[in-house]
Parts: structure tokens; C-alpha cells; sequence
């Protein structure tokens, strides 16, 4: 896995509205795969913090979001300036 893919991921994983089966998608990794990486990546708390952040969102699970969303991050999250 390149630096790139490697961050992207990681970025993904730390963003709200990304859920892991877009991950999954990208990238070929499951959810459990993704925990590894990021506890793999981060230092120890970063992991607790981002660990605490994602149990339970509803916006990290396509199967647990609202059918009315259908993007996986905010509109002007990559507007080209």
C-alpha cells in the first residue's frame, strides 16, 4: 500500500460521514481491517480518541444511515478552488 492510499485511508476512517463499507469499497478493507491499520498508525491515544468517535456513529455503517443520505462527505468538502 503506497503513503498515499495509506493516508487516504486514514483520512476516511477519522471523517464523520465516511462509512466503512466506502472504505471497503476503495480499498478492499474490512471494518476489522481498518481497526488494525489505524491501531497499526496512530499513536495509542489518538487510537482511544478515534476508537470512542467512531463506536456507535450511525454515519460510519451504510446499513445504519438514513436512506436520504447518499454521499459520503459534505458537498463542499472537495471543492476545486
Amino acid at each position: 500500500m503506497s503513503p498515499q492510499d495509506l493516508s487516504r485511508i486514514i483520512e476516511m476512517a477519522w471523517e464523520d460521514r465516511t462509512p466503512f463499507e466506502a472504505i471497503e469499497n476503495d480499498y478492499g478493507l474490512s471494518e476489522a481491517a481498518v481497526i488494525q491499520l489505524m491501531r497499526r498508525s496512530l499513536k495509542r491515544s489518538s487510537f482511544r480518541l478515534w476508537r470512542k468517535r467512531v463506536s456507535g456513529r450511525k454515519t460510519k455503517h451504510a446499513s445504519l444511515r438514513s436512506p436520504a443520505v447518499t454521499r459520503a462527505y459534505c458537498p463542499s468538502q472537495y471543492r476545486h478552488r
